[in-house]
Formats: C-alpha cells, structure tokens, sequence
C-alpha cells in the first residue's frame, strides 16, 4: 500500500456525495491554501466529452519533445492515483503526494468537499511549487461547474468532441452539454474546438466565443494516401505521419493540440510536432496488450486489445477502427465488456455490433456501481450480438472465447476507464 492511500481513503469520506458540481467550496480551499492556482505556469485547459485526454496526450509529446517541462493533470487515473498529476515530465512521487494531501487536509478542516476538488487542489499546490513551462489541464466533468475551471485566464482553451455523456450532472441534449463545456471559454482567450456531430453545438461554441471575444483558431486535417495526415492552421501547414495512437479518429485529436500549440507562445519546431507523433504514450486508447498474464492467455496468432471509451461516440470509433481491421486482414473481433450502471450500454455497442462475432459481459472488479455482468450481457444481445454471454471475470472471458474454437482473432476488452485500470493492473 501507497503512504498515500490512507490518505485519499479519508479524503473520500469529506463529503456525501461523489460529484457534486460548484465552484464555491473549492475556491474556499484556495483561499485557505493563499491561492497557488494564481502561481501556475501557463495553462491550456481543456474540456470536451471524447478525446480529452488523447488531446493532452499529444500536446505533452510535442512540447517535450521541443524541450520544454510540461505539468499535466489527467483523470480518471488507470491503475494508481499518482497518474493524474505530472510533474514536469514525471508522476507525482507518493511521499510528496502523501505530504500535499495532508497539507491540503489540514487547510480543509473538515468542510464539506468532493474528492475531486481536494485532490485537485493538491495538484495545484504541486505545480505551483515546481517549475514548468505549461500546465495542461484536464476538465474533470463538464466544464462550467467543473473544479478545474478556477484558471482566470488560462493560454488557451479547448474543447473537443461532444457526445451524451454524465447526462444526470450535463443535460439530456447535446445544446445542453456544450453549453456546460463552454463553461471554460474565457474572455479575451484563444479557443480551439474540434470538429463537431452537430451544427448546434458548433454554433454555440462560435458564438459564445464571440459574445466573449475570445479569438477562435480555425484548422482543418485531412488524411492522406500513405496513412498519414495533413494539418493546416494558422501559421503552419505540414504533413504527419499516422500518430502512435492508433485509429483515424486521433488525426482529430492531434489537430486540436497543434492547434493549441499555435496560440501559445513557446516554439515548437515542426520537427518536434513530428517526434511527437511517433512518441505519444496513452494507455487504455486503442492499446494492444502484447506482455503479461492476461495477454498471455492467448494463442500465437492472436491479439489482445483494450479501450477505455464507453458512450455512443466511442462505440463509433472503435466500430471505425473494427471495419479497418476488417479490410486489413479479415481476422474475426470478439469482445469482452463492463459498464458503469450509470451508462447507456445499447448507445455504446450499438455501432459496433456488426463487427462482434462473441462477446462475454463482466462485472467490473471493486466497482460497486458496475452494470451487472447479466444485465451488460442482455443489452449486447439486445443490439442484435446474438453470442453474448455473462462470466465471471475478464480471465474467465477470454478462456471461454478460446473454448467456442475458431481462428485466430482479436479480442477487444472495453466499455470502461474503469474495467480497462482493472485490466492493466490484472496484467502487470
């Protein structure tokens, strides 16, 4: 066990309610801590529903591939809190963290606050204290009302694609929820945005950056013949190589960073947008599993895979992804997924249905809010996965894949964040 983990489990317990979306009780911590989210390095916040996370990814390759020290706050974290906060380049050490969260505790005396807030009140005393070039900042939930959204006057903001997600905190429309991911967009402030499923929501990002006089960053990428991608945006046009992080939709996700590298103000030769490219590490987004117990449950000739994503959106891409594999070599998908009781299971596995030949549902390990293995099953054969069958773990899926005979196939474990740390740490 982690120094720190007596800690979070107290931290936890500060409040009834797990999220619980305001500004007012972390900005009372703030002041109790003399305000380190006004001694921040230069931020780049960003908000969107799919691909938040893969943006800040490809952002932090780039920028330190031109040299620079790059704080980053990300969540969920996957398998040890200590993801979530990157010190110029490096996790969080746990006995800093442990000493922070107390600090941070002891300034709280007690008040109501959700975890998140006081976690991410630590991360702004960490990187208030070290030195760094930027800060990427990661929106929790939403954006408005998120705890992240305390940045006056970050470098830059971003949202990236909108989907239905956290509908009981955002709305049950998508005007809705970009209306609360708009939330972020500050006076005055470069705001890039992705392409969007609606022209609703792209109207309404266009015109509360107008009413705000926030500048927007128009871009475009366009795949090319050899795989790759063309970017163009103010200032810079270049062509890229396909990034590390596999699937089309991550020409998108890459665009909105070099989009945010042209309104900050640090250089970031071509060369290391390039270097970024092949260098960019996100786990849990289209990652093979090649190593370890779980992927070594598998025949020569077989692959393992695992995502993370788990709304319509994602269920689209990975369904793009599967159609691509399809063409590639024909090699037969079977699945393996768990969700959150608080998701849309049929919205998520609907797309990609067609391209499921088994699938095995499995309640996620320690989650006291996961979907029923059973009732995850019944919503598979529901969008018309007829081999859809409840186990009783993700080892137990793949050995009963195994044990319906067949050729040599891909196995996409997913549906969850939380099922895909599981996974990681089941695998070593």
């Amino acid at each position: 066990m982690a120094g720190s983990d007596p800690v979070l489990d107290r931290l936890k317990a500060l409040h009834p309610k797990v999220i619980d979306l305001s500004l007012e009780r972390l900005e009372r911590l703030l002041a109790a801590l003399d305000h380190p989210e006004r001694r921040l390095p230069p931020v780049v916040h960003v908000a969107g529903t799919n691909g938040k996370g893969s943006t800040v990814a490809f952002l932090r390759a780039m920028l330190e591939a031109a040299g620079h020290r790059v704080h980053a706050y990300t969540s969920p974290h996957l398998v040890r809190f200590h993801e979530r906060i990157r010190l110029a380049g490096r996790l969080i050490g746990d006995d800093a963290l442990t000493a922070l969260l107390e600090e941070v505790e002891a300034a709280n005396d007690g008040g109501p606050i959700t975890f998140f807030e006081v976690t991410t009140a630590a991360a702004f005393l960490a990187f208030s204290r070290n030195p760094a070039d930027v800060l990427l900042l990661e929106v929790g939930l939403g954006g408005r009302l998120d705890a992240t959204n305390v940045i006056d006057r970050p470098a830059v903001t971003a949202i990236t694609r909108i989907s239905y997600d956290h509908r009981q905190f955002l709305g049950d429309t998508l005007e809705a929820i970009a209306g609360e991911k708009a939330g972020i967009l500050k006076p005055g402030v470069p705001a890039v945005f992705a392409p969007q499923p609606d022209s609703v929501v792209t109207r309404l990002f266009r015109d509360r950056a107008a009413a705000l006089g926030a500048p927007v960053v128009d871009w475009r990428v366009e795949p090319l013949p050899d795989g790759g991608f063309r970017f163009e945006g103010p200032g810079r046009g270049l062509d890229l190589p396909a990034p590390a992080l596999p699937g089309a939709h991550q020409f998108v996700n890459a665009g909105v960073a070099i989009a945010c590298l042209g309104a900050l103000s640090m250089t970031v030769p071509d060369d290391a947008v390039r270097r970024g490219m092949a260098t960019v590490e996100w786990p849990a987004r289209l990652q093979r599993l090649t190593r370890g117990p779980l992927a070594e449950r598998l025949p020569p000739g077989w692959e393992l895979w695992l995502d993370g994503g788990h709304n319509d959106s994602a269920g689209e891409v990975l369904a793009a992804q599967a159609a691509a594999w399809t063409r590639a070599d024909a090699k037969p998908l079977h699945a393996v997924y768990g969700m959150l009781s608080s998701k849309q299971p049929e919205e998520f596995l609907a797309p990609l249905a067609p391209h499921i030949g088994r699938l095995r549902a499995v309640h996620i390990p320690s989650e006291e809010a996961s979907l029923d293995a059973a009732a995850a099953a019944a919503a598979a054969r529901a969008v018309g996965i007829a081999d859809a069958v409840a186990v009783r773990s993700v080892a137990a899926a793949l050995d009963a894949i195994l044990e319906a005979g067949g050729p040599p196939a891909r196995v996409l474990v997913c549906g969850s964040l939380y099922l895909a740390g599981s996974v990681l740490a089941e695998n070593g």
